[in-house]
Order: structure tokens, then sequence, then C-alpha cells
């Protein structure tokens, strides 16, 4: 028998990475937040790669963090193993990874949202969800229970309606041996929720003794780390070491050879898979020449024997995936402990999605995470931020929050989903980006600080320290500027040794820092009255110097795009009856119903003749309302 348990301003389904975070941040902008999983032991847990991070997705987590999220200061709490990626690039794609302690990153989040004032946490299964007149939402839980909300956030992660598949097994399940969100599937459709199937997968856990790391190629974690968060709570150390072995002619024989017992090749499967990051199987099939794949060989935890498996995903059966295993350097007498799976799930049309993650035909329900379409753990954790700031907004009658393209990647992941859709897992690349020199990792704090300060999750203390970080990076500028530099034997062979011209006559500072050979460090002995700054500082000053042509071509394409994003268009504009639109754009338009022509511009679909069209239109409607006050002033 059914009875009424409670009622939040904020009611999130879902604990995994895009939950906690749409969960803490109404909770601490001061609404009441129940945050509802069906097991609270799964809270943050990682189901694939037990790592934070990566080529643009550590940008992901650094903005997280300059909002005034959890996410950085979770994996900096629980690193096994930190490194920068792609050093021998600019800084622009300069990207933190961290290797993570699974079960104390999930113990780590459980306990936040259990001390967060304001919100509860509940392990129950919602398996209906329904909107009442007044426009609130009524949940009902597996045990009848039924709590009201004023706004409701959907993290369903991979959970919703899913589907395991091992080789020729299959059955309804979530990850990690999770029971799947089914009834909560069925109670979306009947909202009329536009959703699709997508597929994803996860590599074996091996056991750590069962691995021959004599002839593997070893990967240490870098000195000095660079943490995630820029509070600095946490000092991560290297603790464990990584490994990378290779596949082999006899891998591909072994995987070629049972292809028809693989579910993704013999059409069991329907959902659609991750585009970048495909299975073993798939690999092999697609790029035939390749002699070998990477395998890295990394830790679930301090005290736990599994290793996982980066690189080798798949859906062949139990005994083949042992088979292939056994092929690869180091892994002869492998003792698997969790076979690799694929799993179906439900997701959303993210195009069906305002930018502020709210449905455009349900008002006060938001989506976020997988559930939007998107792929990895950091792009679920930047949607649910979002998505939890937002709801708490509508929540207060306030405005919401929107993070435009140049703002940040999390405002280039959100526009991507809503606005350009996504036909496959959607997941964050640098390539994604055309402002990716303004948008890097090092500089988010710089980006988005003020904008967390102003939402009222960023602090006092948080703010005052990036007000001194900005003071000292323009001190600094400014003496480089103005600090000339002799020539000397001692600066001449420096220059010669680092491959570039030697002076004829004094210069300053910022002309030699300017040198892509030169840097601040190997110019210390030249720069006697140098201060005492923090790394970062000099950090700052010697990009803004070294790639200020680019920053300022950026800037200015910027500024273009944010003048188009000033023009609103109308939701209720109806695309058919503007003359000058080309059929396809005007059912583009009329899908997205895009909020301004920015966001009108981006559509696939609609051609630069197309907004053309529009600003013309635009013109001429300003033009009727100027003639129609003007009379009514009359």
């Amino acid at each position: 028998m059914q009875y009424f348990a409670k009622e939040y301003d904020v009611l999130v389904i879902g604990a995994g990475h895009a939950g906690i975070e749409a969960g803490l941040a109404p909770a601490r902008l001061g609404v009441s937040v129940g945050v509802f999983t069906i097991n609270m032991d799964w809270v943050g847990n990682m189901p694939c790669n037990p790592s934070i991070g990566g080529t643009s997705k550590g940008h992901l987590v650094r903005e997280i963090d300059a909002l005034g999220g959890e996410m950085g200061k979770a994996a900096d709490a629980n690193t096994l193993q930190s490194r920068m990626l792609n050093r021998g690039k600019g800084p622009a794609v300069h990207s933190l990874r961290a290797q993570i302690d699974r079960r104390r990153y999930s113990e780590y989040m459980k306990h936040c949202l259990e001390t967060q004032e304001n919100l509860e946490v509940v392990q129950a299964e919602i398996v209906d969800l329904t909107q009442n007149a007044d426009g609130t939402w009524k949940a009902v839980t597996r045990l009848e229970a039924i709590y009201h909300a004023k706004t409701v956030i959907l993290a369903t992660g991979t959970f919703l309606g899913g589907r395991i598949y091992v080789g020729d097994v299959s059955y309804a399940g979530g990850p990690d041996g999770m029971f799947p969100a089914t009834a909560l599937a069925d109670a979306l459709k009947r909202l009329g929720v536009p959703t699709r199937r997508f597929k994803t997968g996860t590599p074996a856990r091996v056991n750590r003794r069962s691995i021959d790391f004599s002839g593997l190629e070893r990967q240490d974690g870098d000195e000095p780390i660079v943490p995630f968060s820029f509070d600095g709570l946490y000092q991560p150390k290297n603790e464990l070491p990584c490994y990378m072995t290779y596949t082999n002619e006899e891998t591909k024989k072994v995987i070629l050879e049972n292809l028809d017992r693989s579910p993704l090749f013999s059409g069991k499967i329907d959902g659609v898979g991750p585009r970048y990051c495909p299975s073993i199987e798939d690999k092999i099939v697609r790029f035939p020449e390749k002699q070998r794949h990477q395998l890295f060989i990394e830790p679930c935890g301090a005290h736990t024997e599994e290793m996982y498996l980066q690189g080798m995903s798949s859906s062949l059966p139990e005994d083949v995936q042992l088979k292939f295993l056994r092929t690869i350097p180091g892994l002869e007498h492998v003792q698997v402990m969790r076979t690799a799976y694929a799993i179906e799930y439900d997701c959303v049309d993210p195009q069906a999605l305002y930018p502020t993650l709210e449905f455009k035909t349900l008002q006060g329900l938001f989506g976020a995470g997988q559930f939007n379409g998107s792929s990895g753990y950091e792009e679920a954790a930047a949607q649910g931020l979002i998505a939890g700031i937002n709801a708490a907004k509508k929540v207060q009658g306030k405005d919401p929050l929107v993070l435009d393209r140049a703002s940040s990647y999390i405002g280039t992941l959100i526009d991507d989903l809503v606005t350009r859709g996504c036909q496959d897992p959607y997941r964050m690349m640098t390539s994604r980006s055309e402002y990716r020199l303004l948008l890097r990792q090092d500089n988010a704090d710089l980006r988005l600080t003020k904008i967390g300060y102003a939402v009222g999750l960023v602090g006092e203390e948080k703010l005052q320290r990036l007000l001194e970080k900005e003071r000292l990076i323009a001190e600094e500028r400014r003496r480089v500027e103005s600090v000339g530099v002799a020539p000397s034997p001692a600066l001449d062979a420096l220059l010669v040794s680092r491959e570039t011209s030697e002076m004829k006559t004094g210069c300053r500072l910022i002309d030699l820092i300017r040198r892509p050979q030169l840097d601040y460090a190997c110019l210390a002995p030249f720069d006697p009255d140098r201060p005492d700054l923090p790394a970062e500082v000099f950090e700052q000053v010697e990009i803004s110097i070294k790639y200020e042509g680019y920053i300022k071509r950026q800037q200015a394409q910027a500024q273009e795009m944010r003048r188009l994003e000033v023009k609103k268009l109308d939701e209720t504009l109806d695309y058919t009856r503007i003359q000058g639109l080309r059929m396809e754009a005007q059912e583009k338009l009329n899908k997205v119903k895009p909020q301004n022509l920015g966001q009108a511009s981006r559509i696939s679909g609609v051609s630069p003749a197309d907004i053309s069209v529009l600003i013309i239109y635009l013109k001429k409607q300003e033009a009727l309302l100027r003639q129609t006050q003007a009379k009514k002033d009359d």
C-alpha cells in the first residue's frame, strides 16, 4: 500500500558521478535535496576504468572544481598515481589523469553526501515518476513510498533498462552485477521522454598475483604531482605503478575465429556503442592492418589484487576472453576475477533538453550524465553540477546558469549535446572546442571561479586566493616587460645550446621568454631579481607571452560568437513560416528550438545562408516592434 514519505525541493535519481554533483550543488545552495540510489554501497562507483581525468577530461574536472564541485577534491584524496598527459605538445592539450582507488573514492563520496547539510541520501529504487497537476513531481519507490519534489534530476547512468551481454548469454542487469532500473524506463516512456538505446562495455578485472610483470613496461607517476583541485586540501601521492603490454597475432587469431560468438557481430546488440572506445574485437575488425594493440594494466585500489585491463573491453564469451588474454605477454597464466561484458541501456535524445539541462516539454525535469547520451565519469559530473545548480535556481526563482562554448569545456559539452545531439555515446575531446587555447586546464580557476562565487558554490576564501593570484600574474607580466637583459658569453652559450640565435644587443626579458626554445627555468640565472612566486604564476605569464597572438585571435572569435548569442529567438517561433529558410533548416530549427542565433548557427543542417535569413527576419521584427511602440506613444 502506497504511503506519503516526504517532499524535497530537488529529487535526484541516481548516485553515480552525475547524481553526486547534482545532489551536492543544490544542497549547498540552500534547498532540500533527496538523492536516491539502488544500492547505498554503489555511490560514486567506477564500474569501468578506475581513473579520473585524461585528455580533455582533466579539463572538465578542473572546471568542476573551479565552479565549486566535488570531483577534483575526491580524486586528489584517493589518487594512486598521477600523470600529466601530452606534455610534449602545447598547453592547450595538457591534461591531468589520475589512477584512483575506486573503493576509497566511493567511500569518500558516500560520506560527502551523508554529511552534507540539506541533503538526504536514500537507498530505494524509483519505479514510477509522474507530474502533478500543479507542475510538481511524484516519485514512487519499489517499497511504495511516495516522494514529492519541485524538481527532479534523472542521473540513471547505464541502469535504465540495462541489459548485459557476454557471448551468447544475455540478461536484464545493471553494471557490476547490479539489477537494472526497468520499471523507471517504462515510466519515462509513458511520460513521453524520447529515449534511444546506447551500448558500452568494460574489460575484465584480473588477479595481480597471476600476472608476470617481469617483461612488462612499467609506468610511474609524475613528480611533483599537480592536483586537480585548486583548493589544495589534499596532496596526492604516487602509490602504485601501472604497466603496459601489447596484443599480438595470436590474440588476433583467437578473436577472429570466435567473432560469430560476439553479440556485437551476431546482431544481438541493437544499441549504438562508443565510437572512441571500441571493444578489442571491434578494434581487430576495424584495423586489420595493425599487428598489435596497446594494453594498460592498472590497479583498482591499494587494498585489492584486482587489476584493470584498459583497452580490452569485450563482449565475447567467457571462455574466449580467457583464451585471448592468455596469448598476451605477462598474462599467460592470468586469472580473471570479473569477466568483461557489454551493457545496453536507455538514454534520452539530448536535443529534448534546454542548455540548462531541463526538458523543454516537461517543466522541472532535468537530465544529467549518461542519461543524456554522454560517456565518461567526468562528462557525467560536469552535467550533474549544471543540472543541480539550475534545479536549485528554478526552485529559488532565479535566472539559470548557462556556460557558453568560449567559457569552458563544460559549456562546449552541453552545447554539443543539446544543439547537435549525438548518434553514439558522446565523449569530450579537446578537438571539439574551437577555443581550446583559451580553455586550458591550467587556467580553469581564472575562467570560472568568479562564476562559482556568483552562483554561491565558491566561498570568500577561495575567491580571495584567486584575486591574489590574478594580482601576482599582472605584476609579473609588467615586470618582465620592463626588465632588461644584457648580452653576455654565458647567455649566448645558453642560446646556442637551445638552438636559437645569439643576442647582438640588450633586450627585454619578455622578448627572451617569447622565444619557443626558452622558458623561465633556463633564464633564471640571467634574471637575478626574479621574485619568489608560485610556479602557477610563472606558468600563466609564460603561456600568455608565448601564445599572445593566438590567444587574441581566439578571443576575437569568442567575442563574435557572443555577439550572435545576444540575438534571442522566441521558443514559440514556427520556422516553417519564415520565408527563405531551407526545408532542412526549418525541420532542424523546429526540433531544437534554439534560444539564440549563436546556438542556431551550430545546428547540423543549418547553413550560414539560413542564419542570414534569420538575421533579416529578426531585424524586420525589431522594426515592426518599434513602429508599434511609436504608434502607442502617439
